[in-house]
């Protein structure tokens, strides 16, 4: 599978794939302390939180993704889950669906992210994991990385940048925001609906 997210994971470099694995930690022990009975990943990509944190995962995992090779390869990788193309804007759901929605590493690549955050408040029963790339942590570390040069470190999708006190102050608008906990280079926000 090409696409930039599942390289992402895939990393050779023995310093971001520490801070993948401190990340992975961080949301792991979040998810232990929730015992879902149900999960939604809203912007699955190919199933890497749910592959990751496969021990902490109940019977009933679903998965949406607006990119179809994506989901396919979720389809594959996690056979039992129930993963569907589909828009975090309309999520195809009814309400109170899941006891855990994750939204990782999505929110950055939204323009108008209020919607978003409303659908996940919509469908989430009761528990919702947000994670975006940290400010300006993230961009340093792509310059430190030779990345993204020409946008002073900015991923060219990342159209939202956070820090602890505006991803707060956003997911307040319409979440029980439980915590907001650096895993640098991200934040990682456990709230409730």
């Amino acid at each position: 599978m090409e696409t930039t997210n599942y390289e992402k994971f895939q990393t050779s470099n023995p310093v971001v794939g520490r801070l993948i694995v401190r990340f992975y930690a961080k949301v792991a022990d979040l998810v232990a302390e929730i015992e879902p009975e149900s999960v939604l990943d809203a912007g699955c990509g190919e199933g890497e939180t749910l592959e990751r944190l496969a021990p902490l995962m109940p019977r009933v995992v679903a998965g949406v993704d607006l990119n179809p090779e994506s989901v396919e390869f979720t389809r594959r990788r996690i056979p039992d889950g129930e993963f569907s193309v589909a828009d975090i804007v309309d999520l195809p759901f009814p309400d109170d669906s899941f006891d855990l929605v994750f939204c990782l590493e999505v929110l950055e690549h939204i323009p108008n992210p209020g919607p978003v955050l409303a659908e996940l408040a919509r469908v989430a029963d009761r528990d919702i994991i947000v994670s975006v790339p940290s400010e300006p942590w993230f961009r340093l570390g792509s310059l430190a990385r030779g990345k993204y040069l020409s946008g002073w470190g900015n991923h060219p999708e990342h159209v939202n940048h956070w820090n602890p006190s505006s991803l707060t102050e956003f997911l307040a608008s319409r979440l029980e925001v439980v915590t907001v906990e650096r895993s640098t280079p991200w934040l990682v926000a456990h709230c409730r609906s």
